[in-house]
């Protein structure tokens, strides 16, 4: 699944931002990411690459991911949650790891401190847990450093945000 962006740089550049999940069961969290960057005209790609399971497969996905374009790396876990953490190891592109409470999760604690743990020396960016939303923007401003149409985006979004609570307060102080 991508999406396009034909006025910003990074759309020139085809896909640059790689969702990955360690399991189908994570896409109903991590496609709050997928959403954001739609909505920013960001491209992404989305699939599942699994620590455990298939590690020949992330270590592939993580080793190739920057000569295939990618600028960030938004990485979903749940339980062990080591998929962030390995990629981050492989790979000199910024992680955004987010924990995701999982069926077999201990309260999700298990997924946000395998995530937040991390050695000095593999850094891991972790958004709270189930905030892919919070991942999709994080990789937009990333992104937004290199792309002033990006940026001009993102501060409009900020705007919105704070119109939001403006009205909020006088609706209620009214």
């Amino acid at each position: 699944m991508n999406a396009g962006n034909s006025k910003s740089p990074l759309g020139d550049l085809g896909v640059v931002v790689g969702i990955i999940m360690g399991s189908k069961s994570d896409l109903p969290v991590m496609q709050d990411a997928a959403d954001v960057l739609k909505e920013f005209g960001i491209n992404y790609e989305i699939t599942v690459v699994s620590a455990h399971r298939t590690p020949e497969r992330m270590f592939n996905y993580a080793k190739e991911a920057q000569s295939r374009g990618l600028k960030v790396i938004i990485a979903g876990a749940g339980g062990a949650a080591h998929l962030p953490g390995m990629v981050a190891s492989i790979t000199t592109l910024p992680v955004i790891g987010v924990p995701v409470k999982s069926s077999n999760s201990i309260d999700g604690w298990d997924s946000i401190l395998s995530i937040l743990q991390m050695p000095n020396g593999i850094p891991v960016a972790t958004v709270a847990l189930n905030a892919a939303k919070n991942a999709g923007l994080l990789a937009a401003q990333i992104l937004a450093t290199a792309d002033e149409s990006l940026t001009v985006k993102m501060q409009a979004y900020k705007d919105e945000l704070r119109r939001k609570v403006e009205e909020s307060a006088v609706e209620i102080e009214s």
